[in-house]
């Protein structure tokens, strides 16, 4: 499986002909959905689901996401599918399990919202806008390093609980040079305390898992 990392939030996930995309919204760039089989979306938040692109989707797409961004997706022409947390299903020839309920906490007066991970193949988990720690094993870890709701405490904090092998930045779209710097000053501490790959991948970069 091929993992290619695109702009703040989006990754793409190719194996066997078949193309998986997560959370392709507003700060991603086109051609993200080109070929897509199926789409993975963790919450509503505009940098995480724009839905003036899955519009111009073609209609057999496969769209799994939470109850809140489905019912924001009703004029899609694509087939929008409801999960929760403990769900597991395929699409695309991809296994995917689904783990978490909400957002995490952020500024005081802006509601919690629902947010779902998913764990593509037992291979790659994706949290979203949370710090879920599913109860399975996490080879591949896309990891948020840069939010308004986080500090890079909780990120080191996350990677020591969950402890992957392998672990790439997300949610890094809003840094300049000298922030992505520091996310990979800070990763690069922690990769050699674990002994594991732990970085941040640039836009277009790919790397082979599994």
């Amino acid at each position: 499986m091929e993992l290619t990392k695109y702009g703040h939030a989006c990754v793409r996930l190719e194996k066997n002909g078949k193309i998986l995309v997560i959370d392709p919204g507003a700060f991603t760039e086109d051609p993200v959905l080109d070929g897509a089989d199926a789409v993975l979306i963790t919450h509503e938040h505009f940098d995480h689901v724009d839905p003036g692109k899955l519009k111009a989707a073609p209609p057999d797409l496969e769209i799994w996401t939470c109850g809140a961004v489905a019912a924001e997706l009703s004029d899609v022409p694509a087939k929008v599918q409801v999960v929760r947390h403990g769900d597991g299903f395929e699409t695309a020839g991809f296994g995917v399990k689904v783990f978490g309920e909400w957002h995490a906490k952020n500024h005081p007066d802006v509601p919690i919202v629902q947010n779902v991970g998913f764990l593509v193949d037992d291979e790659v988990f994706y949290p979203g806008d949370a710090l879920t720690v599913p109860e399975a094993e996490v080879p591949t870890l896309l990891v948020p390093t840069n939010a308004p709701w986080l500090k890079m405490m909780e990120t080191i904090d996350y990677l020591r609980t969950v402890r992957p092998a392998r672990a790439y930045s997300t949610h890094d779209g809003l840094l300049n040079d000298l922030g992505l710097g520091l996310v990979d000053n800070w990763l690069k501490m922690e990769a050699d305390k674990q002994g594991a790959d732990i970085r941040r991948l640039g836009v277009g970069e790919s790397v082979t898992l599994g």
